[in-house]
């Protein structure tokens, strides 16, 4: 689930990673895992395989331990794991790579990582958790959140700039789930309450989710529609230019048979 900036080719969507370590920190743990990026690429391992590890791990620990209610262990592990983001990044810039392969898989392991995290809340809701509605809740998230990045990559596809963040996106998701979680599995170590901490959460993600669907399709039905107008009336202001520079040449043949009949008198008075 890596995505470097700016190696990798994914700089529209930030990862697990870049959502919950804000820039200086990043800056920071950047610089400390520098040497062991360096280790690795000295040992023959690629960017991609640290991707691949680095999602393998999200996976276990949401799949491991959310079902089982232990979210803050849960979180713990896909904390860890969210510093191959950092890594296989900091490699790729190294070797110099930037490839469209690693944009694709990227993108692709970040949906998977995603689905992870709350098919783990539908799963502890579903069966220990006892909860058929934040259970929906939690499939709601996890369903909504990959239709909003799709919107976005679609509409990128047609040529469409989608001009909107809305308001939350992947990195808010992310960050608004695995904080919660990690403060209600305290709820295990004794603190009274906190346990509540993640449905808030979900419908929290829920809603803003669904907001955020809502913004990026009006979005792209306006763009969509700006950019039909702008091609119909693009053909039109070319025939009008075109009609004006045949007018435009068109005058000095005018100019000239006009001259033309106003010479025909004389030639025939010379003539009688």
């Amino acid at each position: 689930m890596g995505q470097p900036v700016a190696s990798r080719g994914r700089a529209a969507t930030l990862t697990l990673g870049k959502a919950m370590l804000n820039k200086y920190a990043r800056a920071f743990f950047t610089r400390v895992l520098t040497p062991f990026a360096t280790f690795l690429i000295r040992r023959g391992v690629s960017p991609d395989t640290v991707t691949l590890i680095g999602t393998a791990g999200v996976m276990a620990g949401a799949l491991v331990f959310y079902p089982r209610g232990e979210f803050f262990w849960g979180t713990v592990v896909i904390t860890l794991f969210v510093f191959s983001d950092l890594v296989d990044g900091n490699m790729a810039r190294q070797l110099g790579r930037s490839s469209r392969w690693g944009a694709f898989l990227d993108s692709t392991l970040d949906r998977v990582a995603d689905g992870a995290i709350f098919g783990g809340f539908a799963l502890w809701y579903a069966a220990g958790g006892d909860d058929i509605v934040l259970c929906a809740v939690s499939i709601f998230c996890l369903a909504s959140g990959q239709v909003v990045s799709y919107t976005k990559a679609r509409g990128e596809s047609i040529g469409l700039p989608v001009a909107v963040n809305g308001l939350v996106e992947r990195a808010e998701r992310l960050v608004i789930s695995l904080v919660a979680a990690g403060f209600a599995g305290l709820h295990k170590f004794g603190v009274p309450g906190i346990q509540y901490l993640l449905p808030i959460a979900l419908w929290i993600v829920a809603v803003g989710s669904l907001v955020t669907l809502v913004q990026r399709v009006v979005t792209v039905r306006r763009e969509s529609a700006e950019a039909e107008a702008a091609a119909e009336a693009e053909p039109g202001a070319r025939t009008s230019g075109n009609a004006a520079q045949n007018g435009a040449g068109a005058a000095p043949g005018a100019r000239n048979a006009a001259q033309g009949a106003g010479g025909a008198p004389r030639d025939g008075g010379a003539a009688t």
